[in-house]
This record gives C-alpha cells, structure tokens and sequence, in this order.
C-alpha cells in the first residue's frame, strides 16, 4: 500500500525560497548578502544576465556583504558594466571590501545607500605558505590587486590615486554622509519610490 509522504520543512523551505525568489526576480532586484565567493558571484551573474535578457528596465541590485573574494566580486563589477540594462545599486547593513569594489561599477547617479549602511575600503589582503618564490609572488599579486583597486576607487570618486592609495592602505570605516562625501554614493535613501 502506498501512502503519499507529507512534505518535510527541507521541502516548504526550498518552495518559499523559489516562491520569493520568483518575486525579487519579477521586481528586478538582486540581491547580494553575505561574503562573496566563486558562488554567490556565479548566481548574482546569472541573475543579472536574464534580467538583461528580459529588459532593458533597470535592475535594483541591494548589497550588504563584508566582501569576500576580490576575483569574484570582480567578475561582479565587470558583468554589472557589461549588460545594457542599467543597474542602481543600494547598500543596506554594511558594504565592505570587494562589496564595495562591486558597488563601484555604476555610475555615482546610481548608488544609493540606506540610512543605517556603513561603507569600507582598504586594501586586499592575503596569507602565503610555503617556498619563499612562492610567497614573493603572491606579494607581487597582491600589490598589483592593491593599485587596481585603488585606480577603481580613484575613477569612481573623482580622488586622486594617490589619495586613495593612503586612505585605503588601512581599514577606512564611513557612514552614510561620510560616503557621499567621499564619493563612493550620491545619496541616501529610505524609500523605493526616492529612486526616481
């Protein structure tokens, strides 16, 4: 005799994950929480590919994320400058790091922060083992990440290089005021409905 299982809480976790999931999808919003990995960037760019493919309309991307992997919030920034539909990026919680390095591949018109959002820039950090050779390089690749960086910041914020190469050669913690300020935002907002 058969008799039909009635779905775990695994299963009406994964259908109101797809169900909410479906509603961002259809108000063009993605989101980007938590640290970014090889992963979250893979979903964030296949997200941002089929909205693209969908319509030109802009996209809300909202970002609270402590950073994570510089390579792939690289691949973040350049696929949010490669599509034609216009993304505007809203940080929310905190936007740190290779966040921050994401949040940059729009035009300052088009970021936008929420009231409580905290902004850092510093420079990429990494940890080497083994044969000496091995270790220089790993310097070497993380000064070159580090100049990148910098001249990302520098073109985004209308600073001089040298400028940001000091501000970022430690942790370098804003507020809201303090980003507009800086560059990294045009505004603050507290509404959807203030993103024209």
């Amino acid at each position: 005799m058969h008799m039909e299982t009635p779905p775990t809480p695994a299963t009406h976790a994964d259908a109101r994950s797809s169900f909410l999931e479906e509603k961002a999808f259809k108000s063009r919003t993605v989101l980007v929480f938590g640290a970014i990995t090889d992963q979250s960037a893979a979903d964030t760019v296949r997200r941002l590919i089929a909205l693209d493919a969908a319509s030109d309309a802009p996209i809300d991307m909202l970002v609270s994320s402590p950073g994570g992997h510089l390579e792939s919030g690289d691949t973040v920034h350049d696929v949010v400058r490669f599509i034609n539909a216009p993304v505007r990026m809203i940080g929310t919680g905190w936007v740190g790091s290779a966040a921050t390095h994401l949040f940059l591949a729009v035009p300052k018109e088009r970021r936008f922060c929420l009231p409580q959002t905290r902004f850092l820039i510093h420079q990429p950090s990494g940890g080497a083992g083994g044969q000496a050779t091995d270790i220089a390089i790993v310097a070497r690749e993380i000064i070159k990440a580090r100049e990148r960086i910098a001249r990302v910041i520098a073109r985004e914020t209308g600073h001089p290089l040298e400028k940001v190469q000091v501000d970022i050669e430690r942790d370098n913690w804003m507020g809201p005021e303090e980003a507009i300020e800086y560059g990294l935002i045009s505004r603050i907002i507290e509404r959807r409905s203030e993103l024209g």
